[in-house]
């Protein structure tokens, strides 16, 4: 029989300092598609859809994601704003 800790919730975020760079750079990036709000909002989303990788990949996946989904967004609808 193989245990597993089950009620161990994963890894889901970064080091505080590392998401506000992250969102630095996206907003330099984005900033006249989207605002820093919606540039965080999509930075969480993406590091929760993350969550269960290693945390040293964190910040590098993260960015890359949310990265993807800000290119993607169709101006015409709005982005997710938590």
């Amino acid at each position: 029989m193989i245990m597993t800790l089950a009620t161990v919730a994963p890894t889901r975020t970064i080091e505080p300092s590392m998401f506000d760079r992250t969102v630095t750079r996206l907003c330099a990036e984005f900033g006249s598609t989207a605002s820093r709000q919606q540039v965080e909002s999509v930075l969480r989303w993406s590091l929760a859809d993350l969550a269960g990788s290693p945390a040293g990949a964190m910040p590098e996946l993260g960015e890359r994601s949310a990265r993807q989904r800000l290119l993607d967004n169709d101006l015409d609808m709005p982005l997710r704003v938590a």
